[in-house]
């Protein structure tokens, strides 16, 4: 409540008078003209959509962000096996007790029962030719690795001379 402060003078002695604001002045002071009743209403709802759909589009770009680092690490782990297969090949070309086994054109390799390596298959080929009489081996390995919708696929080649 605001209050009116006049000074009245009597004489010798002035009085300091408190009154309060009759409350026409109060409806006079809020009264707005009709075209800008319910404004704020209309501000009020454009500013929580605005805010809707700011949170609606911070929503999609960390669920993309998660996406894509889902798929980055299983082509990760993809490209870990089609290395892990790639050198199990030469191991069993180029054995270290010398009893070499010959190129398989076609092979799969299990990788072990680990975290890094679970839902992957890997899928050897091997061929072999000569050239100036040196034997050469062209080795590709291709890794497969999927979880549900989730699917990365990764290939390595490898060329190896005995």
């Amino acid at each position: 409540m605001s209050l009116n402060l006049y000074r009245q003078s009597t004489g010798h002695h002035s009085v300091m008078r408190i009154l309060p604001r009759t409350s026409l002045a109060r409806s006079q002071r809020t009264a707005l003209p009709a075209r800008q009743r319910g404004s704020a209403l209309i501000i009020g709802v454009f500013v929580i959509t605005v805010m809707f759909l700011l949170a609606s589009a911070l929503i999609n770009i960390v669920q993309d962000g998660d996406t894509g680092l889902t798929q980055e690490v299983w082509g990760t782990r993809a490209f870990a096996a089609a290395n892990s297969g790639a050198d199990a090949a030469l191991a069993k070309l180029f054995p270290l007790n010398g009893n070499a086994v010959t190129c398989l054109a076609s092979d799969v390799w299990t990788p072990p029962d680990v975290t890094g390596f679970h839902a992957c298959n890997v899928e050897l080929s091997c061929k072999e030719y000569t050239v100036d009489t040196v034997i050469q081996y062209r080795i590709n390995s291709k890794a497969v690795c999927e979880s549900g919708e989730t699917r990365a696929s990764r290939q390595v080649e490898v060329e190896a001379r005995g």
